[in-house]
């Protein structure tokens, strides 16, 4: 099995000495679904397989940011009207501010912890998002001023300026992509690190 996995991802996983199977399955299940790792280990026991939640807690760290790099190489394209919005997470017991954004068919287009919820930190997301995804024509984003400012930094000097639209019930498809997000992050009782919910918690809805 390992022959056929991603070379990076078989790299990590010759580091952890454990049934292949099991780990891919643990830890699909931990991001997909809104399961805690205690359910795992209780889920595991049940099959006969005994691992500790800690122990799935690791592979998780481990193989999340390297899936998601694989993943993302093989994304398929996007459309180009984007819908923008930013939500909650809970790292270390302090609210972070997780940037994302869909297209109109719902598919994730990208996504960007950050501690901030400011100007710097929109267009921070909205150069890696054009960066990975090209250009967007127009972006649907709520009344926040950061983000409009953040945009129309973006457009000057562009030849084809992106079309900022701030239409509360065209953004309605991102903040229901978020609904799904904190429905996977609430059994989890917040993030112990920063990197931690950058790497799975839109995994999850990612369409690919």
């Amino acid at each position: 099995m390992r022959q056929r996995l991603n070379p990076e991802v078989a790299k990590v996983l010759k580091r952890l000495h454990y049934p292949v199977d099991v780990i891919l399955l643990c830890v699909r299940w931990y991001s997909a679904y809104p399961l805690s790792l205690w359910h795992l280990e209780e889920m595991m026991a049940e099959r006969g397989i005994f691992v500790d939640h800690s122990t799935v807690h690791r592979w998780a760290i481990k193989l999340l940011p390297v899936l998601e790099k694989a993943f993302r190489r093989s994304k398929r394209k996007v459309g180009r009207s984007w819908r923008m919005d930013e939500t909650y997470i809970r790292v270390r017991g302090e609210w972070k501010y997780l940037y994302r954004a869909v297209d109109k068919a719902g598919d994730t287009v990208d996504f960007l912890l950050r501690a901030h919820r400011d100007k710097a930190a929109a267009r921070r997301f909205f150069e890696q998002a054009v960066e990975r995804n090209g250009s967007p024509e127009k972006v649907t984003i709520d009344k926040s001023g950061s983000n409009v400012a953040a945009l129309e930094a973006l457009n000057v000097g562009r030849r084809k300026p992106i079309v900022v639209r701030q239409v509360k019930y065209l953004n309605n498809i991102v903040e229901q992509d978020h609904r799904a997000i904190k429905r996977r992050t609430k059994p989890m009782l917040g993030f112990r690190i920063f990197a931690a919910p950058a790497s799975f918690s839109p995994a999850s809805n990612s369409r690919t």
